[in-house]
């Protein structure tokens, strides 16, 4: 039969080496690391794919209004068609489905007011090799704001907006519902003083 002062021992020893076992210091520290580590990982993942998808659309603004106002004359819907389209090549390999575009003409006039000569927008479907046409957001007449450097009277501006909604993969840090990233561009028209489009505004650019 043990005494009790060789129990105490045995405790006392075991106490002694249980606080010189250093065998589960590794796994705690990765249980308590890989958390932290995870988390840079996908940030980093996640945010460095939105960077490159916010530059893509930046892409997007500039082609559209350039493209445009390189017509000669007068743009039709399949023109535009056309124009639109080219998001889906310029956001490869991201799908253009997220893709909102607007193209629209401003006028300024010789009070620097500006105002919409028409206007016309576009989604893409998933699998789509073609963008669809669809209403504006802006109709004929509508006023809006535009950068005082290219309020000069009685000019025509091409004016692109373009949004996308990135959503990542996982979604581990940025959340899995995303974020809205938009951009627009300006160009005047290169081959005539303004674009016509349905005869909107007349062929002679009228100013007042």
């Amino acid at each position: 039969m043990r005494s009790i002062s060789d129990v105490w021992f045995s405790v006392r020893r075991s106490a002694r080496d249980l606080a010189r076992d250093r065998s589960a210091i590794a796994a705690t520290e990765f249980a308590v690391i890989v958390p932290i580590m995870l988390v840079m990982f996908f940030g980093t993942v996640e945010f460095s794919s939105a960077v490159a998808v916010d530059r893509k659309v930046t892409l997007v603004a500039r082609t559209l209004s350039d493209l445009t106002s390189q017509a000669l004359n007068s743009v039709t819907d399949n023109y535009l068609q056309n124009v639109f389209t080219a998001s889906i090549a310029i956001t490869t390999p991201y799908s253009a489905t997220p893709t909102k575009a607007q193209i629209s003409e401003i006028y300024v006039d010789s009070t620097k007011v500006a105002k919409i000569q028409w206007s016309k927008a576009a989604t893409i479907s998933s699998a789509a090799t073609q963008a669809t046409l669809a209403t504006s957001t802006h109709n004929a007449g509508d006023i809006v704001t535009i950068p005082t450097a290219l309020q000069v009277p009685q000019t025509y501006l091409i004016f692109s907006e373009v949004s996308y909604l990135y959503t990542p993969t996982v979604g581990y840090v940025m959340g899995s519902a995303g974020v809205t990233l938009s951009d627009v561009a300006y160009t005047r028209p290169r081959q005539n003083t303004c674009i016509t489009y349905n005869n909107v505004p007349a062929s002679t650019c009228p100013t007042p």
